[in-house]
């Protein structure tokens, strides 16, 4: 008998991968969202409410197997409320109704946010989460709720994604895959010799799936998920502006300055970048992915220059449709540039 899995965030852009995958491996799905989204797959039931209401959460589980918690406010939404009221309080609600609700397994996804900018790499689960902003902190207390709830006797799964790529990632991402079509210049920082891994939404999802169906009632394992074929910013940027074959070209800014401006432009409100990407742009992260590999036995399928130019390519073939949507959830959605168009001009 198949199981009924609920995706919480399920209308968001990662949400609506793992809801289709589920589907694929012939699960029972259910999606929990504020809204739906115009491309809910068929077959999947959905259910409308707030990660902060119990009672539209308790609802939700009712007779749910698995719990695929993708609710997040990014840090696109600049909103620190909101990391707090749903990226803390929202987890707190949806654990104390999965606990209520005798769910067999939460899958948690959270975020490589709750490292900052680490001192060393690789990060390993045994690195000391020091997140750096407040979308980090608030991903990080989401976590150590989860540990409070498995010390009750759920069974908890905590996956931490490197930055997500894929057909149909958009915001952040929809600015540079813009210049890059217009021809124009993409910066890094410095040299753009930090390296940065990112990791593919499909392999994501494989490792939710393996997650879940890795029992293990009254504890949390953690899994630290990105691609295991990746190099330094520059090199990532420079293969796919080659592969779209613009006039682009990838040029340095001057590290410490264009870090003060992205701080200054942000508290303005002038950019739609956030504290965190101030924070990571110029740094280097990368995860050790071993423990995934040894565990789960999940292995990525897509290198950072792979995923960069199927996520460029999808957004060639929808530019037009994406251009004139409005709405939808900060990943799936374009963003206004604001003073980056400048930035696009001076590059």
């Amino acid at each position: 008998m198949a199981e009924l899995h609920l995706v919480t965030g399920g209308s968001g852009y990662f949400g609506n991968v793992m809801v289709r995958r589920l589907l694929a491996d012939g699960h029972a799905v259910r999606i929990f969202d504020l809204h739906a989204a115009s491309d809910t797959p068929d077959g999947a039931e959905l259910v409308t409410g707030d990660i902060r209401d119990p009672e539209a959460v308790g609802h939700a589980m009712q007779g749910v197997d698995v719990v695929h918690h993708n609710v997040a406010q990014v840090p696109l939404a600049k909103d620190k409320e909101l990391f707090w009221t749903v990226n803390r309080d929202g987890v707190r609600v949806m654990l104390e109704e999965a606990l209520r609700a005798d769910v067999g397994k939460v899958v948690y996804v959270s975020s490589s946010a709750v490292f900052g900018c680490p001192k060393h790499n690789p990060v390993t689960e045994a690195t000391d989460p020091q997140p750096g902003e407040d979308y980090g902190r608030a991903k990080l207390a989401g976590e150590q709720l989860c540990r409070d709830f498995a010390a009750q006797g759920l069974d908890v799964a905590v996956i931490r994604p490197r930055t997500i790529m894929g057909p149909g990632r958009l915001g952040i991402m929809q600015i540079m895959f813009e210049w890059i079509y217009q021809g124009s210049n993409v910066p890094v920082l410095g040299r753009g010799d930090n390296r940065y891994q990112f990791v593919h939404a499909d392999d994501l999802a494989e490792a939710c799936v393996l997650a879940a169906a890795n029992r293990r009632p009254g504890e949390v394992a953690t899994f630290n998920i990105g691609a295991e074929k990746f190099g330094t910013m520059r090199q990532t940027l420079e293969e796919l502006a080659q592969h779209a074959g613009t006039a682009s070209s990838v040029r340095s800014l001057p590290k410490s300055p264009a870090v003060i401006a992205m701080r200054a432009t942000d508290r303005l409100g002038f950019s739609p970048l956030g504290a965190y990407h101030a924070l990571m742009y110029g740094e280097e992260m990368y995860f050790d992915v071993s423990k995934a590999k040894d565990e789960l036995g999940w292995a990525a399928q897509y290198s950072n220059a792979e995923m960069f130019a199927q996520s460029y390519d999808w957004y060639i073939e929808h530019r037009d449709e994406v251009l004139a949507s409005q709405g939808g959830s900060h990943h799936r959605s374009p963003v206004r540039q604001g003073i980056l168009k400048l930035v696009a001009w001076a590059l």
